[in-house]
């Protein structure tokens, strides 16, 4: 391994990949970090410290954001073979956050010797850090913080709900440093570490979130399994068919029945000058789907919004949920906030457009924002938060925080996403979940779609590329968590006492040494 290192940094970053969804062997990601914190302690120089660094993360990335190349497959505008080298190039600049994370260890904490607990605690700071930055920098994106990884042994997961996703990250590579220092003869941090993080995978067993208290309003996801190469323009009215099919009829006791992002072709706003109309008119749209609903029944749907200048010209577009009642009236709707960049809008047009690139989701029109995390406050079910998407990936930055929503709904169009982004997109959702401590709906065209609760436990699901529907009783919210008061505060903190932590035990060592 140390013969050829950058090639043993290469595999060892595709190797940690592994631990999350859907493979979920997280115990490999820690030993592939704990083999990958080796080599950078034993890197002679800066510069070597910084490439094993950037070849660890390429091989990570690349693996891990391998379901990024099929978004290419749904377009006309650009090849879809480009898809293979934006996924690499994709890697090739979010490993400049795990160099960093090394380099900053290395040139702080490194000694000689064999790596000590200040070299891990110093490297837990610095993953912290370099992580925020990563989910922030440029818009952000925080796909797969490590501390996913964690799900399979939820019991750590729901760490997340005292410190955050970024924080608990952090406690990931202590946790790789004490497998580390186990190798190298040094008892101390593994006594600490491998013992509380034992006790915290077995509290799962009694710290499940209480089941719905009687006469609880029910839910109702829906998932037509209707990939995105069968939403064309003229399929209006087959979508709306299936989502009808498998919406059921309401009843006595209230529902809240969901429908994915991006099936709603047709718009559901009055307002709008006569050419925006495709096949029917939002008067009838709304009529028809408000038949499904009982009289104190509310369905979501995911649509766009237009916006018009003077000249009754578009000018601009939102990607929204509106709340329909069963009196066929929009009771609310809710803008998208944070945008996909490439996907719903194009950043430097001006550059990349005479470069022959384009956005990856069909049309000429960039869609707008919203104003951030907010609620639709419906009849029956109170507060209702609204993350679309890729939204519900940003930690710390999904509810608004001075108006606690009592659930969230996460409806998403996973259909671009392969076979491995499906599965991570849920998992990230359940962190949320776990970090707010409120139950979030997730509904999708072609999954996978769930109902989990405030303990990130999936209370159900349809399973991908499967049609179906899952009913069960609104999941309560917990009490207000200590990160959901905090927030990612909480990163700063936690990467504080690392770092402090680390130079007093290497003072206290400089000063057994004199």
């Amino acid at each position: 391994m140390t013969r050829y290192p950058a090639l043993a940094c290469l595999i060892l970053g595709a190797l940690a990949a592994t631990g999350f969804a859907p493979l979920d062997l997280w115990p490999l990601t820690l030993v592939a970090f704990a083999l990958w914190m080796k080599l950078v302690h034993d890197a002679p120089t800066l510069r070597s410290v910084l490439w094993r660094g950037w070849v660890f993360g390429v091989g990570h990335f690349t693996v891990n954001n391998n379901w990024f190349q099929h978004a290419f497959d749904f377009q006309d505008a650009m090849p879809p073979v480009l898809g293979y080298f934006a996924a690499v190039g994709l890697a090739l600049y979010l490993a400049v956050f795990p160099m960093l994370a090394g380099g900053v260890a290395w040139r702080i904490a490194r000694r000689p010797a064999a790596p000590d607990a200040t070299f891990v605690l110093m490297f837990g700071a610095a993953w912290i850090a370099t992580e925020w930055l990563r989910a922030t920098l440029f818009t952000g994106y925080a796909w797969d913080p490590l501390s996913v990884v964690w799900l399979p042994a939820i019991g750590v997961a729901r760490l997340s709900a005292w410190v955050g996703t970024y924080a608990l990250s952090g406690v990931t590579i202590l946790a790789a440093g004490a497998l580390l220092m186990l190798a190298v003869r040094r008892w101390t941090l593994p006594a600490i570490a491998l013992p509380t993080l034992s006790l915290a995978a077995l509290s799962a067993l009694w710290t499940n979130a209480p089941p719905p208290a009687p006469g609880t309003p029910l839910v109702r996801v829906i998932q037509p399994d209707i990939g995105q190469e069968d939403r064309s323009e003229t399929d209006g009215e087959r979508v709306l068919s299936a989502l009808e099919k498998l919406s059921g009829q309401g009843g006595a006791t209230p529902r809240l029945v969901v429908w994915p992002e991006g099936v709603v072709r047709d718009y559901v706003e009055d307002g709008y000058p006569f050419y925006a109309y495709g096949w029917s008119s939002p008067l009838y749209l709304r009529r028809r789907m408000a038949r499904l609903l009982g009289p104190d029944d509310i369905l979501l749907i995911g649509g766009t919004a237009l916006e018009f200048n003077a000249k009754d010209e578009i000018s601009g577009a939102a990607n929204s949920v509106f709340a329909l009642d069963a009196q066929a009236r929009l009771r609310g709707r809710y803008d998208k906030a944070h945008l996909v960049p490439y996907g719903e809008y194009l950043p430097m047009p001006w550059l990349l457009k005479p470069l022959g690139l384009a956005r990856l989701v069909p049309g000429d029109i960039d869609f707008t924002s919203g104003t951030g995390p907010a609620n639709l406050t419906l009849p029956g079910f109170g507060s209702i938060g609204m993350q679309i998407c890729y939204e519900i990936i940003f930690s710390g930055e999904v509810v608004d925080r001075a108006h606690r929503p009592r659930i969230l709904f996460n409806p998403s169009n996973d259909a671009w996403f392969g076979k491995w982004g499906p599965p991570q997109h849920l998992a990230q959702a359940r962190m949320r979940a776990i970090e707010e401590g409120l139950p979030i709906l997730r509904a999708t065209p072609t999954g996978i779609s769930a109902i989990i609760a405030a303990d990130g436990r999936l209370v159900a699901t349809v399973p991908h590329e499967t049609a179906g529907a899952i009913e069960r009783p609104m999941p309560p919210a917990l009490p207000p968590t200590l990160f959901s008061r905090v927030g990612n505060a909480m990163a700063a903190i936690m990467a504080a006492l690392m770092l402090v932590t680390a130079v007093a035990l290497r003072r206290r060592q400089r000063y057994k040494d004199i």
